[in-house]
């Protein structure tokens, strides 16, 4: 059995339970809120719960990037979409989280709920005809989310054309999508790290999903690569996070000295 195969047969490595987590049924939770709730066993994993934010130059340099996202001009009919990728593991739905806070409560799309078992990477033409293409008639998309337990897509469920939408997951900055995107954050973890964190926080029980999942991404990071085209590199600090210039980086007449906690230096 090829490792395409052995992927399909179980839940998606990002769709485990955290240890000591009590998650609800993830249908019953609206995901166009920034607001990251628990997940079940075999659905895509969430960020365990996280405190308020308190101010800090950490904190401080999310809000920064929150404002400079708002000042950008529309790339998808009148909405800014917001690329968050990165390897599995990497902590994209955290920082979506996070952003999605300090950007008032802005939408995010995890693109876990429209790969599926079949469709891993595949999903493109679906993601076009249910998101991008009604968002960029500045309507209300409506998308079916995938539920990784049922093996099964739940009722659509609607995602509103928001001044800002954050859209995460590995492939938020595919070539198909780059054109839609007012900028792309990349998580900046090397690989191995990233699937180790999520091998670990998943468990056992998703040992073979992550080997067919690790070839998987690896092909489609070969094929169709992001962090070439990032304009930003997030990198998690022990507490928040720090944003460099990604190698896509826009150069301009608003462009700053570089500076660590500046996101002002990116564009």
């Amino acid at each position: 059995m090829n490792a395409d195969a052995r992927a399909r047969q179980h839940p998606h490595p990002c769709h485990a339970a955290r240890p000591g987590e009590e998650r609800p049924n993830r249908l019953v939770r609206h995901r166009t809120s920034p607001a990251h709730a628990a997940r079940p066993s075999g659905a895509p994993p969430h960020p365990p719960p996280r405190a308020r934010h308190r101010t800090s130059p950490s904190g401080a340099v999310i809000h920064q990037l929150a404002a400079r996202l708002r000042r950008l001009p529309p790339s998808c009919g009148p909405v800014r979409l917001v690329g968050v990728d990165g390897h599995a593991g990497s902590g994209k739905s955290t920082f979506a989280a996070r952003l999605a806070e300090a950007l008032g409560g802005a939408p995010v799309l995890h693109l876990d709920d429209i790969a599926s078992h079949d469709e891993l990477f595949a999903w493109t033409p679906r993601l076009m005809a249910e998101v991008i293409e009604p968002l960029g008639r500045g309507e209300t998309a409506h998308y079916s989310p995938y539920d990784w337990r049922a093996r099964r897509f739940a009722p659509p469920r609607p995602l509103p054309p928001a001044p800002v939408v954050l859209m995460e997951g590995v492939g938020a900055g595919r070539r198909a999508l780059r054109p839609y995107l007012a900028r792309l954050l990349w998580m900046e973890m090397p690989p191995e790290e990233a699937w180790a964190r999520g091998r670990a926080r998943d468990g056992e029980e998703q040992r073979e999903f992550w080997d067919g999942w690790v070839r998987a991404e690896l092909r489609h990071v070969v094929e169709d690569p992001s962090r070439p085209h990032a304009d930003a590199l997030v990198r998690q600090l022990g507490e928040g996070y720090e944003v460099l210039p990604g190698p896509a980086a826009r150069s301009g007449p608003d462009r700053d000295v570089t500076h660590r906690e500046d996101p002002r230096s990116m564009w």
